[in-house]
């Protein structure tokens, strides 16, 4: 299937809306639905398109010089497994190299909450060669435990 990685931009929150209300198996809660949203107008964003049809993204968030965090990103669900979520971390890491960053983080549910959903995120992010750093079980904001990866990026 054909699609088109963009450039970060901000301010692409209407674009990534449907995309997120689309996926309530990993956006179901509504409050932070709204909080990516608000993240996603002021951070640089990866928008994923097929033709006029945007299908996937991924919001970035530095954290100084060196480090960076995936803070967001959904793929529409029947777009998953050809290559799109893969493309736009080639395409984030490539654009966080040329900024300096070295390190990349994400973070996701942890497997003490089961979750079949996020047990394929997990087995993705390790795919892409993301490694666990530290789960936390209480965390403000997260409502079930709080798995952090790693990643160097050159």
């Amino acid at each position: 299937m054909a699609y088109e990685i963009h450039e970060p931009a901000a301010g692409l929150s209407s674009r990534c809306e449907p995309i997120l209300t689309g996926l309530p198996e990993w956006f179901g809660n509504e409050g932070s639905v709204e909080a990516y949203l608000a993240a996603i107008d002021a951070l640089p964003t990866i928008m994923v398109t097929d033709g006029d049809a945007d299908i996937g993204f991924l919001t970035l968030k530095l954290h100084g010089d060196r480090s960076a965090d995936a803070y967001v990103l959904g793929v529409l669900g029947d777009r998953h497994r050809e290559g799109v979520g893969r493309a736009m971390f080639e395409a984030a890491e490539q654009w966080l190299l040329d900024q300096g960053v070295r390190f990349l983080q994400v973070k996701t549910v942890g497997a003490s909450h089961e979750c079949s959903h996020y047990e394929k995120t997990r087995a993705f992010y390790t795919s892409l060669g993301f490694v666990e750093l530290e789960t936390f079980e209480t965390m403000p904001d997260w409502p079930c435990p709080c798995l952090l990866l790693i990643k160097t990026i050159d």
